[in-house]
């Protein structure tokens, strides 16, 4: 059994490390203080969102993993989908990143 970091430590973290690299980052929604899920909104300049959430691999491990792109044609459904989610899972914390390269900043994350 592994312990997990709590959540609102891990999105300090991630913030931190966000702006360490000179990009901003936001929490659009708190979610449960220790043990909430949380989904990462990548985007750069406003524009070509992409969500990221957790999700278990073969090798035990948790890795986030891209799980929807914003249609740059129907910009407010990322808007819809996340407020979808919300209300699914009220302990979920919703953070966005803007920052370059956002997909090489993901894949340094680990769990």
């Amino acid at each position: 059994m592994t312990t997990r970091l709590p959540a609102h430590l891990e999105v300090s973290a991630l913030i931190r490390a966000v702006q360490a690299q000179g990009g901003f980052a936001t929490v659009l929604a708190k979610g449960e203080k220790d043990a909430g899920t949380i989904l990462i909104l990548t985007i750069e300049k406003g524009e070509n969102g992409a969500l990221y959430e957790r999700m278990p691999q073969l090798d035990g491990s948790r890795k986030f993993a891209q799980v929807k792109l914003q249609d740059p044609e129907k910009p407010k459904e990322m808007d819809e989908y996340l407020a979808r989610r919300q209300r699914q899972d009220s302990d979920i914390w919703i953070v966005e990143l803007d920052i370059a390269d956002a997909e090489r900043f993901i894949a340094t994350l680990t769990a």
